[in-house]
C-alpha cells in the first residue's frame, strides 16, 4: 500500500481537486522569453521517426485513458493523505522546471499544444516519476528525496518521461503487444482501476509505464535531453542523474524504477557521446 511516508513537506490537510490551480496554460506564457514555439531549430538528437505501428491505437482514446487514469491516481493518493498541497514547496519547485521544459515539446509532437498539462507530487519512499499520455506528470517524493536530485538531474528525469509521451511509446507498446481488438477497449478491461491495491505499484505497472523497448528509452533519454538543454538546465546532470540510479539500485537490492528504465554503462555512454549535440542549447538558454 502508498502510505504517506514521513515527510515534512507533505501537508495533513485535504490538498486541492484535480483541477488544479495551476494553470497550464498560463505556463505557456510564463516561459523564458527566449523561447521559441513557432519554429525551433532542427533536432540536434538523432532519434528517427516515431514508430508508426502507434496509429493502430487512436491517439484520441489513449490520451483519454491516461487522463482517467491520472485522474483516479491522484483520488486514491488525495485520499491516502499523500497528494501534496498547493503550497508544498517540492510541488512548486516541479511545476517551475515543467513550466520551463514545456514550451519546447511542440515540435517533438504537434497535440502537446493542447494539451491540458499537470504536474503533481505524491507522497511515496518509491523512486518513480511518469508522464502519461495527455502530459499528465507525476513525481514521487522517493525519487526527490532519496537521489537529492538537483534542479537540473530534475528537469532531466521530467524530460525523459515527458518525451515517453510525445514520442508516443505507451501508444505504440500497446498497439505491438495488444492488437486493434485489445486497444478499443483499453479504458476499462486494461486500466482495471475497480481492484483495490497498491498504489505506487499500479503507477508503475499501468498505462504509462508498460514495458518500453531499449529503443524507446535511448529516444526518452536523448529527446528528454534535448528538452531540457533547451529550457536552460546542464545537459552533464544526465550522467550524473543515472550514476545516482546506478547506485541507488545497488545499496537497494534493485529500484522499481529500474525495471523498466534500465541503467548501465550503455545508457550513460549514450548520453555522453550526445552532450556535445546539445551543449551550445543549453549555453544559448543560459544566456537567454
Amino acid at each position: 500500500m502508498c502510505t504517506r511516508c514521513d515527510h515534512p513537506l507533505l501537508p495533513a490537510v485535504p490538498a486541492p481537486s484535480v483541477a488544479s490551480a495551476w494553470n497550464p496554460r498560463r505556463a505557456f506564457l510564463l516561459a523564458a522569453a527566449g523561447a521559441v514555439l513557432a519554429k525551433p531549430a532542427l533536432a540536434q538528437v538523432d532519434v528517427g521517426k516515431a514508430s508508426v505501428a502507434r496509429n493502430i491505437v487512436p491517439v484520441e482514446q489513449i490520451e483519454s485513458a491516461g487522463v482517467q487514469q491520472y485522474g483516479q491516481l491522484l483520488e486514491q493518493a488525495r485520499a491516502k493523505g499523500a497528494l501534496a498541497g498547493e503550497n508544498n514547496p517540492q510541488l512548486q519547485r516541479l511545476r517551475a522546471i515543467a513550466k520551463r521544459l514545456i514550451p519546447f515539446a511542440m515540435p517533438w509532437n504537434s497535440r502537446a499544444r493542447d494539451w491540458k498539462w499537470e504536474v503533481n507530487l505524491i507522497g511515496s519512499k518509491q523512486i518513480n516519476a511518469f508522464c502519461m499520455p495527455g502530459g499528465k506528470i507525476a513525481f514521487f517524493t522517493g525519487i526527490l528525496d532519496q537521489l537529492k536530485l538537483t534542479d537540473d538531474e530534475v528537469a532531466m528525469v521530467m524530460g525523459h518521461e515527458m518525451a515517453h509521451a510525445l514520442r508516443e511509446h505507451a501508444r505504440a507498446r500497446m498497439a505491438k503487444s495488444a492488437g486493434t481488438g485489445a486497444a478499443l477497449s483499453i479504458g476499462a478491461q486494461l486500466l482495471g482501476w475497480g481492484q483495490v491495491g497498491d498504489l505506487a505499484a499500479r503507477a508503475g505497472t499501468q498505462l504509462i509505464t508498460l514495458k518500453f523497448s531499449r529503443g524507446d528509452e535511448t529516444e526518452a533519454d536523448l529527446v528528454g535531453l534535448e528538452l531540457a538543454a533547451r529550457a536552460g538546465y546542464d545537459p552533464k546532470a544526465s550522467v550524473s542523474l543515472w550514476q545516482k540510479m546506478a547506485t541507488a539500485s545497488k545499496s537497494q537490492g534493485g529500484l522499481s524504477f529500474l525495471s523498466t528504465h534500465p541503467s548501465g554503462p550503455d545508457r550513460i555512454s549514450k548520453l555522453e557521446a550526445n552532450l556535445p549535440k546539445v551543449e551550445k542549447l543549453y549555453r544559448d538558454a543560459r544566456k537567454s
